[in-house]
């Protein structure tokens, strides 16, 4: 075989359709994600509520909150270059064993220095699990469809976030706080399951090189993916205080359990809806420009949150995050898949991952001392403001390397 026949084959790898194969192992991805987060994201509007129960303060339930977010936004990292180097699947099982147990010790935990411990360990998890799987979708299809394949997966798990957050809550209404987290480990050894028996091992295929673009291998000197990871993190900043101060802030308005379960429904669903169609488009039109359209958007809902004063307006608020979460992600995580070599995708993804916890931790570890000396609004416009200035951050400078790569053309 010739050099021009090994570039046709590249090319059809890089922009073709994706075969049956690859088709199936999508599928596969979607399914355990599903279970996964429908299992991990049933917390959500449970441990606020339990670690008060135990005496915790609001600048402790954020510190609780920071603890999960800041392991699950280190590890990612070594996680993605694990996945590079020794596989999805050995990586995969490890995050799903941590998770599960972690979710099962919860209900024991009688104060809030080991319910921060046994939630540190949970994001030990999530950290393995989460950029391993976006990893297997993005190896899993050619480049030209990456993110179509992301928008299927994140559909998927944005549904399982949907419907965890309103079963947490009818459960713990139905059986108890504790008791939710029984239900949700048992749904993640049971994601375990599917992985050992559905997911490939070693022989994932992975992207050809694109022979039409040659990508930086050095992390800071790649212009885009950093304005990618700062794009992120500013999104992060603000779904962080919606889903760590959002329970408390509602049961304040008046919200029982159930009530704030269907708001975080609300949210979820929104995601949930636009994900497919923003998905096919960002495989057509520039990710810059959506991502920051949807960074705004995300920093509008969060700060009119805080000026909320029931039901209605939040759930209002909630479905216009959601929109702007579904237009700004689908954008951004393609644009990390797509700027990185094939080889340290991985690592990109794992970077991808740890801006979001990143970002979630800081809004929890900071926001909950500002509303303790101010109030649940001041904390949420100042969130708003924050990621606004964020998204503006994240425009110029992705405009910027834009301009420069035309330069050097």
């Amino acid at each position: 075989m010739n050099d021009s026949d090994n570039d046709i084959n590249d090319l059809a790898r890089e922009y073709g359709s994706p075969n049956h194969r690859q088709t199936i192992q999508v599928l596969a991805c979607c399914v355990i994600g599903f279970i996964c987060f429908l299992g991990a994201y049933m917390r959500i509007p449970v441990l606020p509520l339990l670690a008060s129960s135990i005496g915790a303060s609001t600048t402790q339930i954020g510190l609780i909150n920071a603890a999960f977010m800041l392991s699950a936004g280190v590890l990612a990292v070594p996680a993605g270059l694990l996945s590079d180097r020794v596989g999805i699947r050995p990586i995969l099982i490890t995050g799903l064993c941590l998770m599960s147990c972690a979710s099962l010790l919860i209900p024991f935990s009688n104060s809030e220095l080991l319910l921060a411990a046994v939630y540190l360990v949970f994001g030990m998890g999530l950290s393995a699990f989460t950029p391993t799987m976006m990893a297997s979708v993005a190896r899993a299809v050619p480049r030209s469809h990456v993110g179509r394949a992301y928008s299927w997966y994140t559909t998927a798990v944005y549904l399982a976030m949907t419907i965890g957050p309103a079963g947490g809550g009818w459960f713990g209404r139905v059986l108890g706080m504790r008791e939710v987290f029984f239900v949700s480990g048992g749904l993640i050894i049971l994601a375990l399951l599917a992985v050992l028996c559905f997911l490939p091992g070693r022989g994932e295929q992975g992207h050809a090189d694109d022979p039409a673009e040659q990508l930086p291998s050095g992390i800071f000197s790649n212009r885009r993916l950093m304005a990618a990871l700062i794009g992120t993190l500013g999104g992060c900043f603000g779904f962080g205080m919606f889903i760590s101060f959002l329970p408390l802030h509602a049961r304040a308005l008046g919200l029982n359990v159930g009530q704030i379960g269907i708001v975080f429904a609300a949210q979820a669903l929104m995601n949930v809806v636009l994900r497919i169609p923003f998905g096919h488009l960002s495989d057509r039109v520039d990710r810059g420009l959506m991502a920051g359209v949807g960074l705004a958007v995300c920093a509008l809902a969060v700060g009119a949150t805080g000026l909320a004063r029931g039901m209605v307006t939040l759930i209002a608020c909630a479905c216009v995050l959601g929109g702007g979460m579904g237009i700004c992600f689908t954008a951004l995580s393609s644009l990390v898949v797509l700027v990185m070599p094939p080889k340290q995708r991985g690592l990109g993804l794992g970077l991808y991952n740890s801006c979001i916890y990143l970002g979630m931790m800081l809004s929890s570890a900071t926001m909950g001392m500002v509303i303790k000396r101010t109030s649940f609004t001041t904390g949420f416009v100042s969130t708003g403001v924050a990621t606004f200035m964020m998204a503006g951050l994240f425009t110029y400078l992705y405009r910027d390397s834009m301009l420069s790569r035309k330069s050097e053309a």
